[in-house]
């Protein structure tokens, strides 16, 4: 009833002339349908991340988003910025996003800013829209913006001073 035959074997199959034939034919490949659905968009990158034991000194700029766990002493920009528990930022803060969960001292710059529990800013905010937790510890002033990222929206007259001599 049942019987093991080298047909059904996978493997190269012997032809006629004693040359071995692919098993599988090649399938030729045909241009997509405009009724095929459309290929998987790219996996988003992952967030660069900057460790607790990383200390820089200088401006950070990225279209991407940015994890920081470290100490920066300068600028930062990215798209979306989350400023990890331990670390401490000295310098304006400017993303799209912006989440402190550390410490900023410095102006920050957001469309969304969200300061959580254990944030701690020294600086002015500027967004357009935010959230601050209950625990925050936030020193400075809180401006909201249309479009908080322009910096020359962001642009205040000089404050002129006259001292008498």
């Amino acid at each position: 009833m049942f019987s093991k035959s080298k047909i059904n074997e996978p493997g190269p199959k012997a032809g006629s002339d004693g040359t071995a034939k692919p098993a599988v034919a090649e399938k030729p490949t045909m241009p997509p349908r405009a009724s095929d659905p459309a290929p998987a968009p790219k996996a988003k990158p992952p967030a660069s991340q900057l460790s607790s034991d990383l200390h820089i000194t200088g401006n950070l700029k990225t279209t991407g988003d940015i994890q920081i766990e470290g100490q920066i002493d300068g600028d930062i920009r990215a798209h979306l910025l989350t400023v990890g528990e331990g670390a401490t930022v000295r310098g304006e803060v400017v993303a799209d996003d912006v989440v402190v969960n550390g410490r900023v001292i410095g102006r920050v710059r957001g469309l969304k800013v969200r300061l959580t529990s254990t944030a701690r800013v020294e600086g002015d905010i500027i967004h357009k829209t935010i959230a601050i937790e209950s625990g925050a510890h936030f020193e400075g002033s809180v401006q909201r913006q249309d479009d908080p990222l322009n910096a020359s929206a962001n642009a205040k007259p000089p404050v002129v001073t006259k001292t008498e001599g």
